[in-house]
């Protein structure tokens, strides 16, 4: 079946088009491709095929030059790729330059410069308080309304979807144990995310406003923050997460463009508590910053949750709003996780940790129990949001195995 042929409701068709790097089998050359169904043109090739000006963007074994480009360049190479795709008289120049997926390797999409993870989610903040804290009166830290949460990852160990994930190491101590002893994590965990994809830089010193966000981010993408909770829950206090989390933390290789996910914007929840000014979006011209992204997650094939996106108290540009309120810079390549996205409901959790209740609770799966994540599990999310005329926008599943360290 030719390329152009895609059937009607592939959540992969021209309504969406997302951004990947690929090799073709037989070659180590990466290429900048985008995505139509089941299959990924060569962009940079069908760029010099029909004569246009953004070949040089496409071309290059990242995505970073193209991200780097700006809102008004990314709206014109859709455009251009989107007529490219659809107007028969470009086929016969551009049939040759799709690779079908099964032909080509796909690899992390773009170089990472800075990674930044949240904790937006006020399901999965309160059911985190109440699994460690009890007896409090209120599961909430007293700052959780005021402002998101974060913290600083590692940039090095992002890894592309398919990627092994080595079971970590690290100090661990139950509450039990008399002192602490080192060795594989016995409680490891992982996170459904979304991913946003920093593409303009802003400079040192200079905030960027929650109206500039579609300035500088360029799309979103699936995103699994693995997590050794025994190694975490023992070095966090007071600094917060540092070997339970940089491990690894697996992305999509594709990345959605903002602009393919105008019918998933939502409205957030409403706010609680008043906000500052440079988080205030009820403000007059502040657009929606929620997107109605429907995730799934399933351990060994065996879906297990399906957490919605709208639900998120915070949205991608107060986060970013807030990364940058000290003047902290951002560069081409950022990339910042939502934190785990968790709905109301038992089967809406984001992560093992809540989804049995801190292991209290375990899974039925089809091959066992699962309170932690056993050797040769391999973890899938995959996600789809609404589009115009009824049809599905997919992300780009994120995948990966376990394995022992």
């Amino acid at each position: 079946m030719p390329p152009f042929d895609v059937p009607e409701g592939d959540p992969f068709g021209t309504h969406n088009l997302p951004y990947g790097v690929f090799s073709p089998s037989g070659s180590t050359e990466r290429r900048v491709g985008v995505r139509l169904g089941d299959h990924v043109l060569d962009a940079a090739a069908a760029a010099a095929a029909l004569g246009s000006p953004y070949h040089s963007l496409l071309t290059g074994p990242t995505l970073n030059q193209f991200l780097a480009a700006g809102r008004a360049t990314w709206s014109d190479v859709r455009r251009a790729i989107t007529s490219w795709i659809t107007n028969p008289a470009h086929h016969e120049a551009i049939e040759p330059l799709f690779r079908h997926l099964s032909e080509v390797t796909l690899h992390l999409p773009f170089e990472v410069a800075d990674y930044v993870d949240f904790y937006a989610s006020e399901n999965h903040a309160r059911n985190v308080g109440q699994i460690f804290r009890p007896d409090s009166a209120d599961p909430l830290t007293p700052n959780w309304k005021h402002l998101p949460i974060g913290y600083h990852g590692r940039s090095g160990t992002v890894v592309v979807s398919g990627t092994d994930v080595v079971r970590p190491s690290g100090q661990r101590k139950a509450p039990t144990d008399p002192a602490p002893v080192f060795g594989p994590s016995v409680r490891l965990d992982i996170e459904a995310e979304v991913g946003f994809v920093v593409g303009v830089p802003s400079r040192l010193g200079s905030p960027v406003a929650l109206g500039d966000f579609r300035e500088h981010v360029f799309g979103l993408c699936l995103l699994n923050d693995w997590s050794a909770r025994d190694i975490q829950a023992w070095e966090y206090v007071p600094l917060g997460p540092f070997l339970g989390k940089s491990f690894a933390t697996s992305v999509s290789a594709w990345i959605t463009p903002l602009e393919a996910l105008e019918h998933a914007r939502v409205a957030p929840p409403e706010r609680t508590h008043p906000l500052l000014p440079y988080l205030d979006d009820s403000a007059p011209g502040i657009e929606p910053g929620g997107y109605d992204l429907r995730i799934s997650v399933a351990i060994n094939g065996h879906v297990v949750s399906e957490p919605p996106f709208s639900t998120m108290y915070w949205t991608a540009a107060q986060q970013l709003a807030q990364m940058t309120a000290n003047g902290a810079s951002l560069r081409t390549g950022d990339l910042y996780g939502s934190g785990t996205v968790s709905g109301p409901e038992e089967r809406q959790r984001g992560c093992l940790l809540e989804l049995t209740w801190s292991g209290r609770d375990p899974l039925e799966l089809p091959d066992g129990k699962r309170a932690f994540l056993e050797d040769g599990d391999v973890v899938t999310l995959s996600a789809w949001a609404p589009g115009a005329d009824g049809r599905r926008v997919g992300l780009g599943e994120v995948s990966g195995r376990v394995v022992a360290g």
